[in-house]
C-alpha cells in the first residue's frame, strides 16, 4: 500500500474515532491518544508473533476473517469483542498495509487444520458410519 493510501486511511481514521461515546459509562472517550501503530503489536510470546490489538489476544487475523470472510461489520466486532472502534480500524488498516502476509498466515492455518482432519479423524464421524 503507497504512503498517500495510508495517510488517507490515517486521516479518515482519526477523524472518525477522536471520540467515542460509551452510553455504560456516560461520559467521552478520548481515543485519538493512541496512535495506529499503539493499537497494534507484535509480540513474541503472545499469540505466536502476530499481530494483534494491544492489551488483547484478538489477531488481526481473527478481526480480518470476522470482518472480510464472515461479513461481521466493525460495530459488531468492537461489541462482541469489547473493543474501541477504533482497534478494528486499526487491525484492518495493519491488513490492508500487510495484505499478503496476513492471507498467507490465513491459509496456512487452513492449511494446518485439514492436515489435522487428515490425520485425527472424527470419533463422532466415526461412530455416526458405525465404524467403531
Amino acid at each position: 500500500m503507497n504512503s498517500t493510501v495510508m495517510r488517507r486511511c490515517a486521516t479518515v481514521f482519526v477523524r472518525l474515532s477522536s471520540y467515542n461515546i460509551r452510553p455504560e459509562q456516560n461520559q467521552y472517550t478520548h481515543m485519538a491518544d493512541k496512535s495506529l501503530d499503539q493499537r497494534i503489536v507484535r509480540t513474541p510470546d503472545i499469540c505466536g508473533g502476530k499481530p494483534r490489538i494491544a492489551g488483547h489476544r484478538i489477531t488481526v487475523q481473527n478481526i480480518t476473517i470476522w470482518h472480510d470472510r464472515l461479513g461481521w461489520d466493525a460495530d459488531e466486532i468492537a461489541s462482541e469483542c469489547d473493543l474501541e472502534l477504533a482497534d478494528i480500524y486499526a487491525a484492518l488498516a495493519y491488513y490492508f498495509a500487510h495484505r499478503e502476509e496476513i492471507d498467507q498466515s490465513i491459509r496456512e492455518g487452513k492449511a494446518f487444520v485439514e492436515e489435522m482432519r487428515r490425520k485425527t479423524p472424527s470419533k463422532l464421524e466415526e461412530k455416526l458410519q458405525g465404524k467403531t
